[in-house]
């Protein structure tokens, strides 16, 4: 069987082959960037129209109290099943930075009396800066440590440990469970960034004892571009949950407009600023989408592709220097590193193959079960090769 034949088979075999009709893609496209901007579910335009005629223009005002202003907690539930959590524990609210920010604080105030920052020393950069930032406010040393380290580097010091559950360059998955038990060992809380795992894999927060986690919608989740993060808070912290960004929307009673501030109850407590209305309902629409989909089957699939991406540059371009684990410890991406990795992506992109890359060498190629056929896969492993 030639790839090509391989790469149909697979593709009439696809269990998630119909969602592909869901998205607004060009079919000229093999899209490859969905770790960093998913595609658009073809009814959130029309959706987001309404908001704008219907909501916006027809009910003015009137539409905070229609619904507007409980949306963060209720968009939030939507996303609690994709990554493991009960009711009443996610909230989306602000961006990924703004969030990190406020639940690392959070983090490190609940456990007074230790000294350190423990940080995923590969960690996507905004998570760096916030914590050294959190670091600076609050008095805490900040140390950077390789994720198979953290077990061991956590100590009677380490109040909170902030890591990356996908690599976003490598694409490797961290031991959620085994690293969460460790830190809990050791005293300290865990922080877990799920940018680019939520939407990708089944995200187990409650099942692993997770203590907060914050990820992004705009990528796996196809919220569009600046869509509100979330957070999660696991309800045995709700009630100590100290934020510093005591903004209106956290308030117990944000329309009273007192002079101070008294923290909401549960998950709400995690809000801060007026919600960002059209881009929250925005990713409402688009997470529609995930309302039939088995998680189970979605990893099997995004793991096939990988598995169907690695096979074709063994045969197309033998000894490719591959940094994503091989074996499944990995999320949906494959990376490979090149000599111009900045130049090649370019000539993808004129080929109609869009994947990104990250400096200095790395090319990256997200793979998005519910829309990422077999053929394109393909398609792009044999581009790669005329470019080689």
């Amino acid at each position: 069987m030639t790839l090509a034949e391989e790469a149909a088979a697979l593709d009439a075999a696809d269990p998630l082959a119909a969602k592909r009709a869901e998205f607004d893609l060009d079919p000229a496209v093999a899209y490859f960037d969905g770790n960093s901007l998913g595609a658009p579910p073809r009814h959130v335009a029309q959706r987001l129209a309404d908001v704008v005629r219907e909501q916006w223009g027809g009910r003015l005002i009137r539409s905070w109290t229609d619904g507007w202003w409980d949306a963060p907690e209720r968009v939030g539930e939507r996303i609690a099943p994709l990554v493991g959590a009960a009711p009443g524990q996610v909230v989306v609210a602000d961006s990924t930075s703004v969030d990190l920010f406020k639940v690392l604080v959070a983090a490190v105030r609940a456990n007074p009396g230790r000294g350190e920052i423990l940080l995923d020393a590969a960690t996507f950069p905004t998570d760096g800066y916030v914590a050294t930032q959190v670091g600076r406010l609050t008095g805490h040393a900040v140390r950077r440590v390789p994720v198979a380290e953290l077990p061991a580097a956590c100590g009677e010091e380490t109040a909170a440990v902030l890591v990356n559950h996908v690599d976003y360059v490598s694409g490797r998955l961290h031991d959620m469970g085994a690293i969460t038990a460790a830190v809990h060992a050791a005293g300290a809380a865990v922080v877990w960034d799920l940018c680019h795992s939520v939407g990708a894999i089944a995200v187990r927060l409650d099942e692993h004892e997770v203590d907060y986690a914050v990820g992004c919608t705009y990528k796996f989740l196809n919220g569009g571009p600046g869509a509100p993060a979330f957070v999660y808070v696991a309800s045995r912290w709700q009630e100590s949950f100290d934020q510093p960004l005591a903004g209106w929307a956290g308030h117990a009673d944000p329309f009273a407009m007192e002079a101070g501030y008294r923290a909401g109850a549960g998950i709400s407590r995690a809000r801060a600023g007026t919600p960002d209305i059209l881009s929250l309902l925005a990713l409402d629409a688009a997470l529609d989408v995930w309302d039939d989909v088995d998680l189970a089957v979605l990893r099997a699939k995004g793991l096939a592709l990988g598995d169907f991406f690695l096979h074709c540059l063994d045969e197309l371009l033998p000894g490719a220097d591959v940094p994503t684990p091989r074996d499944h410890a990995r999320g949906h991406q494959i990376s490979v590193r090149v000599p111009d990795a900045q130049r090649t992506m370019a000539a993808l992109h004129e080929r109609g193959v869009l994947g990104d890359f990250r400096p200095p060498d790395v090319l990256r190629f997200g793979l998005a079960p519910l829309y990422t056929r077999y053929a394109e896969v393909l398609r792009a492993v044999t581009a790669l090769r005329e470019l080689s």
